[in-house]
């Protein structure tokens, strides 16, 4: 796209909207960034392809750039992949949100015995919206260690956005059935299913059906980059249009390997209506984490 930030004024202006909630981004201490790139770079068993990192540029850079695309709210989402690191990741996100205008308070979760501990920490310090990577994790959300956290998040309504789906590359404990019995357990839990639960995209579906407190978001989901490999069914559009007051915009930046206007323009290409992009690009999230 030759000039994303006036494509994405002109989304803006056709939509009325004040600027774009983007759920799914990512903001690391820079050490752990590299060390996400590097692991992109050499196309490791999860991506499963070559990816390229189109926004890999400082920190400071990659602010600007969200905000020159008109992005009003976005999140900094981290994960451990070992025990001991999700609090000493949540004390970097606490700061990062607190001198990062716009940027929604995230945090972050292992299964380990301290983590109710500190997971009601990072709420009660304002933390809005925890990141759960079962994929990079490697752990199932089934472990036992989990189930306090997931009450305390019950409790406390805080959406949990979790990486469950088999795509890029299927893990352990990747997939629909873990998901589903932690919400058979816990159907006060909200949960944000990032990428729409690729490539299971159905079976997730039927989840949000019975349990109306899950949400999705459109992470990659739909761009002409995912669609090559794991095209969202067709059969299901009518799911998301009825779904559509609990689908949200997310785009992974900046470890996407295209220009951040295309996950905005797959949206569009669905030709759902301009009231369903409004809502998916802004209104539901809004409403979500009260940004009004």
């Amino acid at each position: 796209m030759t000039d994303t930030a006036a494509y994405l004024a002109d989304v803006r202006d056709r939509l009325d909207l004040p600027g774009i909630v983007d759920i799914h981004t990512h903001f690391m201490p820079d050490q752990v960034m590299r060390k996400v790139w590097a692991y992109f770079d050499s196309a490791g068993p999860l991506t499963g392809r070559p990816w390229p990192i189109t926004y890999r540029d400082d920190e400071q850079v990659r602010l600007k750039t969200l905000r020159d695309f008109g992005v009003r709210a976005f999140t900094s989402l981290v994960y451990p992949h070992k025990p001991g690191m999700a609090e000493w990741l949540n004390s970097w996100t606490a700061d990062f949100a607190a001198r990062t205008p716009g940027c929604l308070h995230t945090a972050t979760l292992f299964p380990e015995p301290d983590a109710p501990r500190y997971v009601t920490e990072a709420i009660d310090a304002g933390a809005r919206i925890f990141k759960v990577h079962i994929q990079v994790g490697a752990y199932s959300p089934e472990d036992p260690l989990l189930d306090p956290v997931w009450q305390i998040l019950a409790d406390r309504d805080v959406p949990a956005l979790i990486h469950c789906g088999s795509g890029p590359a299927p893990g352990e404990f990747t997939g629909p059935a873990p998901v589903a019995r932690v919400l058979e357990r816990f159907p006060n839990l909200r949960l944000i299913i990032a990428h729409m639960g690729t490539p299971e995209y159905s079976a997730f579906l039927d989840i949000a059906d019975r349990f109306p407190r899950t949400y999705f978001d459109t992470t990659m989901v739909f761009t002409r980059f995912s669609e090559a490999d794991a095209p969202f069914p067709t059969t299901e559009r009518d799911r998301l249009v009825r779904m559509g007051d609990r689908i949200l915009f997310g785009s992974d930046f900046p470890n996407i390997p295209y220009d951040y206007g295309e996950a905005v323009n797959a949206l569009e290409r669905l030709d759902l209506g301009d009231d369903w992009v409004r809502k998916v690009l802004s209104t539901n999230a809004v409403e979500l984490f009260d940004l009004s």
